[in-house]
């Protein structure tokens, strides 16, 4: 009699991605009898642990994919065969291919959205150049503008105004013109909301959406389905698409979600392959994935589920934004550069630096980044 098999997985510190995993793996191991032990990680270890640090201790890893790059020349986790671009919501499917292979399988959806509390019926911008306006704060707004996350909202803004193929050049990650146009915007953000944003992720800005009655939207931040459910939190939140340059008319989204990788360090890899391609079906991501806090990223569970009330709010409301976000680049120099422009971020706003004078620093950082990829 063979012993039964116990995966591990290394997930992040959210009901979103902890309890919609640990109630499909139940629902697993009661059909197949393979147990697998979830752990997590925070927020912002997900976006910056390197995944081969994981591979050794984890079977399964939940993972973001500006990573893939790293991966694929760690070789830390197994490529997966290929999964049918038709079932992507947005890019999602093609985030983790890199090389022409698959490093992991779309799991969780997102992208950055708007988000209002409906109940306060208050003003909300459909052009981002209205947050430059004397009667901006009327919106009431507030920003998530930790570093990572300002960072990802000048790239959905620059990529908003037709410029999606980064880096720009070999001298500035993107165009003066459009990087100085975002942070000229960011900028606005941050003076309609506290001084504290700097410091503040969506997670944070969500539940003081939900629980308070300080603000009463946010222009966009990475959406999370739980909180447009009825009952998740004391106001339920309504998600709807972004804002648009008047100009360009476009919305492009960065893309964010996560993935599910499978160790190469591993001994159980086909076991864990297994589950990972249960739970990215159809199904499962309709079913026990969504109903225990998960966030889909089956197109067709977005598409049969978005009149269903529980989920309106988020499946409805952001679907157009998430159809058509943009995957930004995943080279292995690229998170160097995010690190050290996250570094410098937040004196761009509360030193009130200049726009030009960052996209400066900015531009420095990337060319430094890329001579260090060289060496």
């Amino acid at each position: 009699m063979t012993n039964p098999v116990t995966l591990t997985g290394m997930t992040w510190d959210h009901p979103r991605a902890y309890d919609s995993l640990v109630a499909a793996s139940a629902r697993w191991h009661a059909q197949t009898g393979v147990q697998i032990n979830w752990e997590k990680r925070s927020l912002q270890d997900f976006a910056d642990v390197p995944i081969h640090s994981l591979a050794d201790a984890y079977d399964l890893v939940i993972l973001d994919h500006p990573h893939v790059g790293q991966i694929a020349e760690s070789g830390c986790l197994l490529p997966l065969p290929p999964m049918p671009i038709e079932t992507s919501m947005g890019g999602s499917v093609e985030s983790y291919m890199w090389n022409g292979k698959y490093w992991a399988w779309p799991i969780d959806g997102a992208c950055q959205m708007a988000v209002v509390r409906p109940d306060m019926d208050a003003p909300f911008p459909t052009h981002w150049d209205e947050v430059l306006t004397a009667s901006a704060a009327d919106f009431r707004l507030v920003t998530a503008l930790k570093p990572v996350d300002a960072f990802d909202l000048m790239l959905t803004m620059v990529a908003s105004r037709g410029e999606e193929k980064l880096p720009f050049s070999a001298t500035e990650f993107c165009s003066r013109a459009n990087g100085e146009r975002a942070l000229a915007v960011l900028k606005a953000l941050f003076k309609l909301g506290p001084q504290e944003a700097v410091e503040w992720n969506p997670i944070h800005v969500l539940e003081i959406l939900s629980e308070s009655d300080d603000f009463a939207g946010s222009p966009a931040l990475f959406g999370y389905v739980n909180y447009a459910r009825p009952g998740f939190r004391k106001h339920q939140l309504r998600y709807f698409d972004l804002p648009v340059f008047s100009d360009t008319g476009a919305r492009r989204s960065i893309l964010g979600g996560a993935g599910i990788g499978v160790s190469a360090r591993r001994p159980n890899a086909e076991a864990a392959k297994d589950f990972a391609a249960w739970i990215t079906s159809e199904p499962i991501q309709s079913g026990v994935y969504l109903e225990n806090e998960g966030q889909p990223a089956h197109i067709d569970t977005w598409r049969t589920k978005q009149d269903d009330p529980t989920y309106a709010g988020f499946l409805k409301g952001g679907f157009e934004t998430m159809r058509t976000a943009w995957t930004r680049p995943r080279d292995a120099w690229f998170l160097h550069f995010v690190d050290d422009a996250c570094a410098v971020f937040p004196d761009f706003f509360l030193k009130d630096m200049s726009e030009s004078a960052f996209m400066d620093q900015l531009n420095a950082l990337y060319q430094n980044a890329l001579k260090k990829a060289d060496q």
